[in-house]
């Protein structure tokens, strides 16, 4: 990949009007109709999120929405939304964004645990990078999930 990559932090009302649609976008491209999951992406949550957005040049390549404490998981702090653009999943960026994200938690929220609702599929990504399964497959919106912690 030879134009740089851009990693930048943002709340969401420090964004753009281009940003936020591209955020959408992306999120759409990936969530919905990639993986053929019709669900409400906009969930009343991304006011209360940090938000990493990655940009090759002017196209959002990945992104990723970070919580303090996600309270469907009690006091533990949280990601999701975690995707990465077709035209960029071979050059490793996925690893990175998530590594970018438990780095952020760390400093931030240094007493925290993380706990994420992962794909099942993305099971032995999610183990590489120190969170272990906690719970049984679960049905989210036709998709297999599992807990996750860290």
């Amino acid at each position: 990949m030879k134009t740089k990559i851009n990693w930048h932090w943002k709340k969401i009302e420090q964004m753009t009007t281009q940003e936020l649609e591209k955020m959408f976008s992306l999120r759409q491209e990936v969530f919905i109709v990639e993986q053929n999951c019709p669900y409400a992406d906009i969930d009343g949550k991304d006011s209360k999120a940090h938000h990493l957005l990655v940009w090759r040049g002017e196209s959002l390549i990945a992104y990723l929405r970070v919580f303090e404490s996600y309270h469907e998981y009690g006091d533990r702090a949280s990601m999701g939304r975690v995707c990465v653009a077709g035209s960029a999943r071979k050059y490793g960026i996925g690893k990175e964004l998530v590594q970018k994200a438990i780095d952020f938690i760390t400093e931030n929220f240094p007493k925290k645990e993380i706990q994420i609702g992962a794909q099942f599929y993305l099971k032995d990504f999610y183990e590489k990078l120190g969170f272990d399964q906690i719970s049984d497959i679960y049905d989210e919106d036709g998709i297999e999930h599992i807990l996750m912690r860290r």
